[in-house]
């Protein structure tokens, strides 16, 4: 029933073109073939489909079906005549081409023309597909190539094709296939831009999931998949923190993107988003874990337990989340009372927490802003000082880490 309401919104079209793939992720190459496709054929709509467990990628690693899903939608929902199906994602076992074809085709009106955009090389396999005799009947076939591409051997295969089952198979050229999803992967994996080559939309959704940052270079090879890390977070503290702590990943990206590496991008995003991991532990819980993973405490720690957060959250990332990487755990470990002489990442991290965008407005914010994105160290004893002057003002206790770390940055 589910697939009947969907299709309701092309039901009575009397032609229709499906943009099949993995969409993984989606982008401009593939919105920029099917507009050109639309206006070439007059189509009614374009039906983006994105595969379930397609056939021919059966031992490849394809991101799960829902985000590869949403993702599409979120990339076509600007234009009123794409629509995005999912008729493969919720058919189970693995995605052929032929059973989706037979299923617009009992759903939509009998004289309904389907056009089926595939990429040039497919058309060379087609013959291996499910069923290509009768495949090629129910449907028209645009075969879309990058520039460049070698046409002779296509054009012989189309003609070998049209003449011996009487199928239509049209040629385009679409400059925007020069992007690939594949090297998009690549990019976000190495920390390089993707923006510009597929929708704002998407790259904000990639991001805000941290996709396609696991299998990435060998410093943070051994953590657990962004995603998951996410998800083990949201059970372990509450909305407010969670929402904090997507500011100060968010914020620690941006500077590392100005001061560091693209390595340094993937380790900021992980420190920035379990720097507070432990912070919502009950006071009695914290005490217990410091017993249990052997974290050290001083007495200022031990009268007031909340600095004991960070130097837990440590250990905590390490063994719960499987942080390896050392500079990602001192990010971790320090971001509260900070240190002399801290590292790039360090530093990134204690001033994230500090300017993070949803922080309510308090006295020093702005500046602080505008110090981290002209001088780190000038930022670090900006923030040192104005948060020794707060600490003292309410009567807590300093911890003598803050003061050296104030003592040191001041000096430079």
């Amino acid at each position: 029933m589910k697939m009947r309401n969907e299709i309701a919104n092309f039901k009575d079209c009397k032609s229709i073109a499906i943009m099949g793939g993995t969409f993984d992720p989606i982008h401009n190459g593939h919105l920029v073939t099917a507009e050109a496709v639309r206006h070439r054929f007059k189509v009614d709509r374009v039906v983006f489909m994105p595969a379930g467990q397609p056939a021919h990628k059966a031992n490849k690693k394809v991101t799960h079906n829902e985000h590869r899903y949403l993702m599409t939608v979120l990339a076509t929902m600007r234009n009123e005549n794409f629509e995005v199906s999912r008729i493969e994602i919720d058919r189970p076992g693995a995605t052929y081409t032929i059973d989706t074809i037979e299923e617009l085709k009992r759903i939509c009106r009998p004289d309904v023309r389907l056009y089926f955009i595939t990429g040039a090389d497919a058309i060379h396999q087609i013959m291996t597909w499910k069923h290509p005799e009768r495949l090629l009947t129910l449907c028209d076939f645009v075969a879309v190539t990058r520039p460049g591409y070698d046409r002779a051997k296509l054009f012989e295969d189309i003609g070998e094709i049209r003449e011996k089952y009487a199928s239509r198979i049209h040629y385009m050229e679409v400059p925007a296939l020069a992007i690939s999803s594949s090297d998009i992967r690549k990019r976000e994996r190495k920390g390089e831009p993707i923006k510009y080559l597929l929708p704002q939309e998407v790259e904000d959704y990639i991001h805000k999931f941290g996709l396609y940052q696991d299998d990435t270079t060998e410093e943070v090879k051994f953590m657990l998949p962004i995603s998951t890390m996410q998800e083990k977070l949201q059970s372990a503290i509450s909305v407010k923190r969670y929402i904090h702590t997507m500011g100060v990943a968010e914020e620690a990206v941006k500077l590392a993107e100005i001061y560091g590496t693209a390595q340094d991008q993937q380790k900021a995003r992980v420190a920035g988003l379990l720097h507070d991991c432990a912070k919502d532990y009950p006071e009695s819980m914290r005490l217990r874990f410091c017993k249990e993973y052997k974290v050290k405490t001083d007495e200022i720690m031990n009268k007031q337990t909340d600095l004991i957060h960070p130097f837990l959250g440590a250990e905590v990332a390490k063994r719960e989340y499987q942080v390896m990487d050392e500079d990602v755990l001192n990010a971790i470990r320090y971001h509260t009372t900070g240190r002399p002489n801290m590292s790039l990442l360090e530093k990134i991290v204690f001033i994230a927490d500090y300017i993070e965008p949803n922080r309510e407005k308090f006295g020093g914010l702005d500046e602080a802003r505008r110090l981290a994105y002209l001088d780190l160290d000038k930022a670090m004893a900006y923030i040192l000082e104005n948060t020794i002057e707060y600490v003292k003002a309410r009567g807590r206790l300093l911890h003598p880490l803050s003061l050296e770390a104030m003592e040191y940055y001041k000096n430079l």
